[in-house]
């Protein structure tokens, strides 16, 4: 399976920043939409990725306050990705590898979606359940051994 399969089920909608954006307003923006990361762009380049692991981190540190930060101050600036065409089990070894629960998915420099941990994990589940289907009918209409009939 790979990542294309899964931004087709998943759909097109996207949520984006600069890294000029207050922070106050991501947090607004990741709560009303109810998403766990945003997509920074700057010119149209991917420059970063703010998910909410970044904004706790800088809230703790911040003695719980969000501040006046904007994201480029928080952000992972050297955020992986990966293509449409990357294989499934390649995703799972990059966001494991980096402990990565969003990766933004980049076909020559346009961003074409992100996928989450939990969409990784559903299309995993999904393809297996349908595998345990097709052998359960498979095992049902096994033919009968030519000495008993």
């Amino acid at each position: 399976m790979k990542v294309h399969e899964i931004l087709r089920v998943k759909g097109d909608v996207l949520y984006t920043v600069s890294p000029d954006t207050p922070l106050i307003q991501a947090v607004a923006t990741m709560a009303e939409h109810d998403i766990g990361s945003l997509v920074v762009m700057d010119h149209g380049d991917l420059v970063g990725m703010l998910t909410f692991r970044e904004m706790i981190l800088h809230i703790h540190n911040n003695d719980g306050a969000v501040g006046s930060t904007t994201i480029r101050s928080v952000m992972d600036d050297a955020p992986i990705s990966c293509t449409p065409d990357t294989e499934l089990n390649e995703v799972r070894r990059m966001m494991l590898e980096r402990h990565a629960r969003y990766l933004p998915v980049i076909d020559a420099k346009t961003l074409m979606g992100v996928i989450s941990f939990y969409d990784v994990a559903k299309a995993v589940l999904d393809a297996q359940n349908f595998e345990n289907k097709m052998l359960k009918a498979y095992i049902r209409d096994w033919p009968e051994p030519e000495d008993k009939k």
